[in-house]
């Protein structure tokens, strides 16, 4: 368990990394820190976005939709791999999922189903939500993918976690699919690789 990041920590966190990152608007104090705590921080989650187009997705990650105001995720990581910082705090990300994958997260060890929504896990999670259709057939590029490994290290590094800290929505809420497209046990193996 770890006190989150400061906006600017986590800034430099990503820079440091390699990362090109976009400040979008007043970022640093845009969250939902109104509903509800945001810490200890336990992880770091990843999500698709379901949209199209940079512009697009970067403004529906900051503002929000119907019935789910922004921000809907600390950073968003685009098809060119660029990450646009949309909020710091709380988020509307994660929503309710397993407390045993909490714990799992929280123990780095390996996870077990998630077959509850018992724990709120916008609490415990910096989020990732990448552009993607997440339709199984929208592709990754590598760039992008190397970016959502790049800026989930970056968290890691700065908590002293391992790849075990990073989970896919799917591990978290059941009926969530993202992010499709990839596999989280993939995209743990990059992250250790940028951990080494």
């Amino acid at each position: 368990m770890s006190s989150p990041m400061s906006a600017s920590t986590f800034l430099a966190a990503l820079k440091n990394e390699g990362l090109t990152v976009v400040q979008v608007g007043d970022w640093r104090t845009h969250n939902r820190s109104h509903k509800g705590s945001w810490g200890p921080v336990n992880g770091v989650m990843i999500h698709h976005t379901a949209t199209k187009g940079t512009d697009a997705t970067v403004r529906i990650c900051r503002d929000g939709r119907t019935g789910l105001p922004g921000p809907l995720c600390h950073g968003v990581i685009t098809k060119d791999g660029r990450v646009h910082l949309v909020g710091h705090g709380r988020t509307n990300h994660a929503g309710l999922g397993d407390g045993d994958v909490l714990r799992a997260v929280i123990a780095e060890k390996g996870l077990p189903p998630d077959n509850e929504a018992d724990t709120d896990g916008n609490q415990y999670f910096y989020g990732f939500e990448c552009e993607n259709l997440g339709d199984g057939e929208d592709p990754w590029p590598d760039v992008q993918l190397e970016a959502i490994a790049k800026a989930a290290a970056a968290v890691c590094r700065h908590h002293d976690w391992t790849s075990r800290s990073v989970i896919g929505h799917l591990e978290w809420q059941p009926g969530k699919v993202d992010p499709r497209g990839f596999t989280m046990a993939s995209m743990r193996a990059r992250i250790h690789d940028c951990l080494k």
